[in-house]
């Protein structure tokens, strides 16, 4: 037992700015999405990337079923998207996937990224979900949506 406060740990790990994704896969029950911010680059070679699911979550176990996940790290611009598949749900956005190699993403997004599980880690109330990244999108003129001590917001501009 570490004597730290879940509750506190959440809020200091809030304090650092991340981007926001969208993690989507296809299972036989249809396509799956949940906003996340825990993303990040494992290894240029082989590429590799992972996100962390909390073992409560349904996406969890809709990898698990699909072995695959793409990841849509949103634009600026996109926080009605983060909203959305947050649980906030919008009508006009019920149709907005598209496929990429047989897996949902959300067009329009900064960056896409397309993988199969290559490993799961189990890491405490999560699981880590390490993916070898089969395609990828980058949109040069996109800058990212990012999230920062409980609210969205942006890339300064500089001055």
């Amino acid at each position: 037992m570490s004597g730290i406060d879940p509750r506190e740990l959440r809020n200091a790990c809030g304090g650092f700015a991340t981007g926001v994704t969208v993690i989507t896969t296809r299972t036989e029950t249809g396509d799956h999405g949940m906003t996340a911010n825990a993303f990040m680059s494992v290894s240029l070679d082989p590429p590799l990337v992972t996100i962390s699911l909390d073992h409560k979550s349904k996406m969890r176990e809709r990898i698990r079923a699909s072995g695959r996940y793409a990841v849509s790290i949103l634009a600026h611009d996109m926080e009605h998207v983060a909203w959305h598949f947050a649980g906030r749900h919008n009508e006009d956005l019920a149709t907005i996937l598209e496929d990429r190699h047989d897996l949902p993403v959300v067009p329009g997004a900064a960056v896409i990224f397309v993988t199969e599980v290559a490993q799961e880690i189990e890491a405490g109330d999560h699981t880590l979900f390490i993916g070898r990244v089969l395609h990828l999108e980058r949109r040069d003129d996109s800058e990212p949506l990012l999230f920062c001590s409980g609210k969205f917001t942006r890339v300064a501009q500089p001055v």
